[in-house]
């Protein structure tokens, strides 16, 4: 589970395209994540063309990525037949992860734009991909193989004093 260690945030690309078994791969990762009682809500698409990536990268103000990156992902959440509707964004939060875990796992640098809950963003994107109303935009992802000087490495995050047992007392 190195990959867990050594993923980050990687915002610049090759002009490289993304092989299609390495992106089936990211979408089969993000499908395996557990879901309130298997509900499943995820879809997504799939961008490739580089005018609609530059539209999407002007969503919003952490969105400009997208627009030179090989590949993008909208992770959408389908709201009918939930069994728990609540909890469809944290459904949505472990998919999104498998999917930019693969991609590192797989030699490609990933961001997670955030979408939801921000209504602005999700209208421009339900209406540039053209979707019902029971599919909601939860984030974007861009992805290829990371520029130069941009990879994945260790940072070592782990802080003692975050943990609390049994209570939150030290």
């Amino acid at each position: 589970m190195e990959t867990i260690f050594t993923r980050r945030s990687i915002r610049e690309y090759e002009s490289k395209k993304v092989e299609p078994e390495k992106i089936d791969k990211m979408l089969r990762a993000a499908m395996q994540a557990p879901s309130a009682g298997n509900q499943q809500p995820w879809e997504f698409i799939v961008v490739e063309d580089q005018e609609r990536l530059l539209k999407l990268s002007e969503v919003g103000p952490y969105a400009g990525m997208l627009a030179k990156a090989p590949l993008g992902i909208i992770v959408l959440g389908n709201l009918d037949n939930l069994r728990f509707p609540v909890y469809w964004e944290q459904d949505l939060g472990a998919a999104t992860q498998n999917l930019l875990l693969q991609a590192a796992d797989d030699g490609l640098g990933a961001v997670w734009i955030g979408v939801a809950p921000l209504k602005e963003r999700e209208n421009l994107i339900t209406e540039m991909v053209g979707l019902p109303e029971h599919v909601r935009p939860f984030c974007m992802i861009a992805i290829g193989y990371p520029d130069e000087g941009q990879k994945n490495y260790f940072n070592d995050r782990f802080d003692k004093d975050r943990i609390y047992y049994e209570t939150y007392q030290r």
